[in-house]
């Protein structure tokens, strides 16, 4: 779901669950004519069930109630009997063809093409190169757990070595200051 991949919700919401809370509230509201409508009880339900659900409510949201609640005004001064959804039918097919439809898909092309065209050439090469690395890195790790391995072993041998040193040392001092005291004695 989008909201989830967004960061809008969080990651462990149950998905189903919160197409089924949206759908509770919103589609009972479809096919009826704007006298019959609250967005204002609409949306409070669905903020509400936000809550619930943790969704992060974004500041463009507060805009389009706010923006909801005038046209649900204006509608009912103008004409109380108004499908909404039909109307706003042909614009919202249109916008949804400009963003994700055909005509999105065209314009993307349409801006991208100048950039595939100049870096066509070099494709195969960078392909050949990822490859070549993913490849090189698969046969790499055998090699890096024995490095890390072999580093590791290495620290704890220094790390024993460090107190033999200084285990004799102390040693030696203890032998040198007892030898010493026995010759001044």
């Amino acid at each position: 779901m989008a909201h989830i991949e967004s960061g809008w919700v969080p990651k462990d919401t149950n998905v189903e669950a919160l197409e089924t809370a949206v759908r509770a509230i919103c589609e009972p509201i479809f096919d009826k004519p704007l006298k019959d409508i609250s967005f204002g009880r609409t949306l409070l339900s669905l903020f509400q069930m936000s809550r619930k659900f943790g969704v992060v409510i974004q500041p463009q949201l507060v805009m389009l109630q706010k923006t909801l609640l005038n046209i649900e005004g204006l509608g009912r001064d103008l004409d109380p009997d108004i499908d909404l959804w039909q109307s706003a039918k042909p614009f919202l097919k249109r916008w949804m063809s400009e963003q994700v439809g055909w005509r999105s898909i065209t314009k993307s092309l349409k801006k991208e093409l100048p950039f595939i065209a100049k870096n066509l050439p070099q494709i195969p090469r960078l392909v050949h190169q990822f490859l070549t690395q993913q490849t090189q890195s698969e046969q790499d790790k055998p090699l890096r757990q024995s490095i890390e391995a072999l580093i590791k072993a290495q620290q704890k041998q220094a790390k024993w070595q460090r107190r033999l040193t200084i285990t004799i040392i102390v040693l030696v001092l203890i032998q040198v200051s007892v030898g010493l005291a026995f010759w001044y004695n």
